[in-house]
């Protein structure tokens, strides 16, 4: 039995949808990134212990992220069983209410420890929302997209986010500039109540769009799968180590985004706040051409060699970008933060959508990539925690920083290496085994 053709357009839609969604997501969650290394160290933690509360502040930036594979676990299983589109409007939801309640907690003068106690689980809920949303984004596009150009059209997802780190920094540059009583009293709050409309938007954007063809076909031919952990687990663990692998290139994000802004913003090297969030936003910027472009070039030359460029660039440049702040030369650091994360990060951040999605068949296609990317990503979360308890105990020692970063980038390197190449394979054919490979047939709900 096949499903008729009636998704004329839709790869447009869903690419659109996942920019769109993916933006507003994120933009909530990067909120939180700024706010923790500029905000939150005096209003919810010990003001006379500066280092400490720094640190403190940095690790609730990577709870959220030790709370995504339990997010994915759950909403895996669920976007395998009842399909791309509902976890995408769920997720958005989430992370909209999530965030406008950070807005509205009271500070440590006022309710004491209950105050960051507050705010981790608010933290959790952003992290279980994350762990749905590029997973399903990125299924979504992938199965809607023309078999030729799968790497251009998941690239949207990861150029959404982007748009959303953006957002959320051209937000922040105002709010950081204003004095700092009203910084502190209600200043920062504003950022986090617009994200209000994360949730209206995000559910008027998404609740129009089509189930992926893919899944309509799997589920009216062999029928969903009852347990998609337990099919993942045994036909695809060696790509799910892979993704894991691949995913903690993004520690490069995480370190470059929140600890190299506090390490330039602290007393050892002094720059100006609303200066260094412009290297965040034009750094951004550059990134929304460039993923496309890498992606692009995945399609006709492969995802291998173009992640590559990526996770093995991005050891350097991240090295050369953290030297240029440390001499205090805020021209050099906005060059090589451009470089460093607009040009050489893209190409890791624009290709990895389609390498990840590409290794896995649709059956258990979002679990895969949402479990691997989300084991990955909490390890790239706490990078942040590490590298501010490395740089020591004046937060200045850039260098062992770079190398923890560096040492990062081995592993996605590693599983680059060890992947198959799929920009070439037709799309129902996408994570088929091997001859010699056959598993026993999965057990599926009709």
């Amino acid at each position: 039995m096949s499903v008729p053709d009636t998704h004329a357009g839709q790869p447009r839609k869903a690419a659109m949808a996942a920019w769109i969604g993916s933006a507003l997501e994120y933009y909530d969650f990067f909120i939180y990134g700024s706010a923790a290394a500029l905000i939150f160290p005096e209003v919810f933690f010990d003001e006379s212990d500066p280092a400490t509360a720094t640190l403190l502040s940095l690790a609730t930036f990577g709870v959220a992220y030790a709370a995504r594979p339990v997010g994915a676990l759950f909403l895996g299983h669920f976007g395998d069983r009842v399909g791309r589109k509902k976890i995408m409007v769920f997720t958005l939801i989430l992370m909209g209410i999530s965030t406008f309640l950070i807005g509205c907690l009271p500070t440590r003068d006022q309710v004491g420890t209950l105050a960051p106690v507050l705010l981790v689980l608010c933290r959790v809920l952003q992290g279980i929302s994350a762990a749905g949303e590029q997973a399903s984004a990125n299924s979504m596009t992938l199965e809607h997209a023309p078999p030729h150009r799968r790497g251009f059209f998941t690239s949207f997802t990861l150029s959404g986010t982007q748009g959303g780190q953006l957002l959320a920094t051209l937000v922040f540059i105002p709010i950081a500039a204003l004095p700092e009583e009203q910084l502190m009293s209600w200043g920062w709050r504003v950022p986090f109540w617009m994200s209000v409309a994360v949730a209206v938007v995000g559910y008027v954007i998404r609740r129009k769009l089509d189930e992926t063809p893919a899944f309509e076909q799997q589920a009216a031919t062999e029928g969903v799968v009852k347990l998609p952990l337990a099919v993942l687990l045994r036909e695809h663990w060696a790509d799910v180590l892979r993704v894991i692998g691949g995913a903690l290139v993004a520690s490069v994000s995480t370190i470059f985004t929140v600890w190299a802004l506090s390490y330039a913003t602290s007393d050892s090297v002094g720059m100006d706040k609303s200066s260094m969030l412009w290297v965040g936003a034009l750094a951004n910027l550059v990134a929304l051409g460039a993923i496309p472009l890498w992606a692009t070039l995945s399609d006709r030359i492969g995802r291998r060699p173009v992640f590559l460029v990526g996770a093995a660039g991005s050891a350097v440049t991240m090295f050369l970008y953290l030297w240029a702040i440390s001499t205090g030369s805020y021209r050099l650091t906005l060059l090589l933060g451009i470089v460093a994360f607009g040009v050489v990060y893209s190409a890791a951040n624009g290709v990895w959508p389609s390498f990840y999605g590409e290794m896995f068949s649709t059956r258990v296609r979002l679990s895969g990539m949402a479990i691997g990317t989300q084991i990955g990503f909490a390890v790239a979360g706490f990078a942040v925690t590490f590298a501010a308890q490395i740089a020591g105990p004046d937060g200045d020692d850039w260098s062992a920083v770079a190398l923890f970063t560096a040492a990062l980038c081995v592993p996605p390197v590693v599983a680059a290496l060890s992947a198959r190449e799929t920009a070439k394979v037709p799309t129902e054919q996408l994570g088929e085994r091997t001859a010699g490979q056959a598993a026993q047939p999965a057990k599926v709900a009709a």
